[in-house]
């Protein structure tokens, strides 16, 4: 192979190469910040822990929609003392004050960012889309609990208010979804 021929195998594996990593990082990005509860993403479980502490942490909560969503969307609770440890529910309206179905994802974060690794959802609305038909009210619950490694974390340790926030960004329904959504 001629050194011309050489530079452009490895020009051509540079770019296989950049592709990669670049399809790669995005998952990478995801699962980095659901194990480390990095920049306020909360953790998943199936069920409590077990250990409840003696200890309190104030949750508050946030509602918000994107700009272009036309839903109602609010906290039924503005806050919650909670015991850390013990498994929490907390309930969200949401209104679609339209004619036609709209469905919507929530997107959600932790505040303090420290606390993320330590705000443990057990059953979200905000893991699946939500479509509400025209004039549709409902309740969407969160079940939470705080983990008590939190407690012994000496960056956390010492945290006593966690905000839970969400924001609905409308998704675009399938026309055929839509129209059978609305019979």
């Amino acid at each position: 192979m001629s050194a011309n021929g050489r530079i452009v195998a490895r020009l051509l594996a540079l770019v296989v190469f950049m592709g990669a990593a670049a399809w790669a990082a995005v998952p990478f990005y995801d699962w980095f910040c659901r194990a480390t509860g990095y920049g306020g993403t909360t953790q998943r479980a199936d069920a409590a822990g077990g250990e409840v502490l003696d200890q309190t942490v104030e949750i508050r909560f946030d509602a918000n929609v994107a700009k272009d969503m036309p839903w109602q969307f609010r906290p039924k609770q503005t806050r919650m003392t909670v015991r850390i440890g013990e498994p929490q529910l907390a309930l969200y309206e949401a209104y679609n004050p339209t004619d036609r179905p709209i469905g919507g994802t929530a997107a959600f974060n932790v505040a303090p960012d420290t606390a993320g690794a330590y705000f443990d959802k057990i059953e979200c609305f905000c893991f699946t889309e939500q479509v509400l038909q025209p004039g549709q009210w409902v309740e969407m619950p969160v079940s939470f609990f705080v983990d008590p490694g939190m407690a012994r974390d000496p960056d956390t340790a010492r945290i006593h208010t966690i905000t839970l926030s969400y924001t609905f960004f409308e998704t675009e329904l399938p026309k055929e979804d839509a129209a059978a959504k609305v019979n």
